[in-house]
């Protein structure tokens, strides 16, 4: 066997297995770049297409990644990021993405309830939240569907695109993008086609550019887009439909995270020519963040595939959470907190809008959910440094992009905004943006 530098084989699994070995002994780290095609295969005696074939299987496996003129080159983990940031002491935390505790309910009530929890084989459902579901959710998807639980949102779309993709296929994904769908698809090893959101949602040109080029999924958000509050219009779920129709066998995922407490209706975008799709609903946002659940409708396939991976005999989502949930969303009590929810955020996301346009900055026109984006002239980060220096922690618009040229915005999460935070932000704001 010929050696090359530390890489050894004769064929494409045996490079594969000494790449690999090499990595877990440290002969190699992240970062490093592979010898190219021509020079190891010259190296080794071997044909080059057993080198590319090699090179492949590691790129397929999401062990290196090919980057043209930067070489081949091992990949460690991606950084991640998500919701729930702190800010350091003295600053008013305008960057989480957090509800308001104060517009959740109160968990012990429903906690007091004794509930003795499952045995392994039992049925991975309650009764009670299945029967719950197919009355409140259920006439949302005028099609045969089924429905599964998961640990929330993020859990939903991740084993929704792991149960339907491979590594390296690409998913076309609103851009910017939730934080935690970021970290998915960097994780899953897929391809990104950023599609570009406006005061409508998922904009049509981006969507049909994105299947142009090969998006075996699309994961989009009907309302209350995080971050930019964007939630489609019946005009634009229409024109959406439409796209999607051309492409019956793209997976479609609905993130509707904002459902019981979003000023806007749901407007479905999957068409009922789709094959594969699924709706996603979790609780985190009206009844709390740590409860991990999410109602998750979709077509019958999908559906015994996400139950394969959750089934009664070993993953279930737990008992006693559903238990609380339902619990919570039978409650008497919880129609008026839903209610008293929706309208707070509404009114917040205006104090904000008002505020800005005050100091003469622009505003949304309309927007739904936990959060404004603001368009800023310059650098987000430095504005985002800036603000902090004056008492206020928001994010950069860059934290959500998929693309390469991000938004200049800055995220400011609104829930728990009050009118003289409101005020006093949006001058320190326009003292920035003049400087």
């Amino acid at each position: 066997m010929v050696e090359h530098g530390p890489i050894v084989g004769a064929s494409a699994g045996e490079l594969v297995g000494s790449v690999r070995d090499l990595l877990r002994t440290g002969g190699l780290h992240p970062g490093d770049t592979l010898p190219p095609i021509r020079s190891l295969a010259d190296s080794l005696g071997v044909n080059r297409n057993t080198v590319a074939a090699a090179y492949g299987q590691l790129a397929a496996a999401g062990i290196v990644e090919t980057r043209r003129r930067g070489g081949t080159v091992i990949l460690g983990l991606p950084a991640l990021d998500g919701e729930g940031r702190g800010a350091r002491s003295g600053l008013v935390n305008l960057a989480s993405g957090n509800p308001d505790p104060d517009l959740l309910p109160d968990l012990r009530d429903a906690m007091r309830e004794p509930f003795a929890g499952s045995l392994y084989g039992a049925e991975p459902i309650l009764a009670g939240l299945r029967d719950w579901s197919a009355a409140h959710l259920s006439p949302d998807v005028a099609a045969d569907h089924g429905l599964v639980l998961t640990h929330g949102a993020v859990d939903a779309v991740e084993r929704i695109l792991a149960a339907s993709l491979t590594r390296g296929d690409t998913v076309a994904v609103e851009d910017p993008c939730f934080l935690s769908s970021i970290g998915i698809l960097r994780l899953g090893g897929y391809a990104t086609a950023p599609v570009p959101v406006d005061d409508e949602g998922m904009t049509v040109e981006g969507l049909t550019a994105a299947l142009r080029a090969g998006a075996r999924a699309v994961v989009l958000t009907p309302r209350a887009h995080n971050p930019t509050g964007a939630g489609l219009t019946p005009e634009r779920a229409d024109a959406l439909r439409t796209v999607l129709a051309d492409h019956p066998g793209v997976l479609v995922v609905e993130d509707d995270h904002f459902s019981a407490i979003s000023v806007e209706p749901y407007l479905r975008a999957t068409p009922p020519s789709t094959a594969r799709w699924a709706l996603v609903r979790s609780v985190s946002k009206f009844l709390g963040p740590d409860l991990r659940v999410a109602l998750v409708l979709s077509d019958p396939d999908t559906t015994a595939r996400l139950g394969a991976r959750l089934g009664p005999a070993t993953t279930w989502v737990s008992h006693i959470l559903q238990h609380l949930t339902h619990r919570l969303l039978t409650d008497d009590r919880t129609p008026g907190l839903l209610d008293r929810a929706r309208s707070e955020y509404a009114r917040r996301n205006l104090l904000l809008a008002d505020a800005l346009r005050a100091q003469g900055l622009p505003a949304p026109d309309r927007t739904d959910g936990l959060n404004a984006w603001i368009p800023v002239v310059g650098d987000p980060t430095r504005i985002t440094t800036a603000l902090a220096d004056r008492g206020w922690a928001v994010r950069p618009g860059a934290d959500f992009a998929i693309g390469e040229r991000p938004t200049s915005a800055i995220r400011v999460t609104t829930s728990t905004l009050t009118p003289d935070q409101a005020a006093a932000f949006a001058a320190d704001l326009a003292a920035v943006l003049d400087t």
